[in-house]
């Protein structure tokens, strides 16, 4: 059976993954068992993908990104360099808890940027930002733009990526796309 996608001599892909047509798998990187990986994705140098980890279609995970078992990312979700999952809240290296392993749900469209931290068993939201160097304590809302440490949310974003500045209309429109958007009780979306 001939692969659909490209993986690098260097790769390490173990038994009983699922990878989509049109997917890069590039230097050092481990796609450990059970692993689905979505069509057009690109996984940079030195990725640790965990068991049972899914990826959905053009998903771009960059160098040195550890995605660990309970993860989930929807389509077109963006990890930065070196970003880091965790799955447990309290690990012990003598304490064994691979059957305690917490979820976390990235939402469609998603960015986390370089360095963050996402702290397991919090889920964010459908075109979230999350800024460099963050670490992700509690549940991101959809289209909320959080940094720091703790992560706090300082605004929105446009499905394009760009900061959203609310009217007294409570219209936003994004600089690039021209779509708009509109906030009711602290929710965004797309008109």
């Amino acid at each position: 059976m001939e692969n659909n996608y490209f993986a690098h001599e260097t790769a390490v892909i173990d038994e009983g993954c699922s990878i989509g047509k049109g997917t890069k798998i590039w230097h050092f990187t481990h796609i450990m068992t059970n692993c689905t990986i979505g069509e057009n994705c690109n996984l940079g140098q030195n990725v640790v993908v965990s068991p049972n980890v899914v990826l959905g279609n053009n998903v771009k995970v960059q160098n040195n990104v550890s995605i660990y078992t309970g993860v989930i990312c929807e389509d077109d979700v963006f990890l930065g360099p070196s970003m880091v999952f965790t799955n447990i809240t309290n690990p012990r290296s003598a304490v064994v808890r691979r059957d305690k392993y917490e979820k976390t749900l990235v939402g469609k469209g998603a960015t986390i940027g370089a360095n963050a931290t996402v702290v397991c068993g919090h889920n964010i939201g459908k075109f979230a930002f999350i800024g460099a160097g963050a670490v992700v304590t509690k549940d991101v809302p959809d289209y909320a733009l959080v940094v720091g440490n703790p992560a706090r949310q300082t605004g929105w974003m446009s499905e394009y990526g760009h900061k959203l500045v609310f009217g007294s209309d409570k219209i936003a429109v994004c600089p690039e796309s021209k779509e708009k958007y509109t906030i009711e009780n602290n929710k965004v979306k797309k008109l």
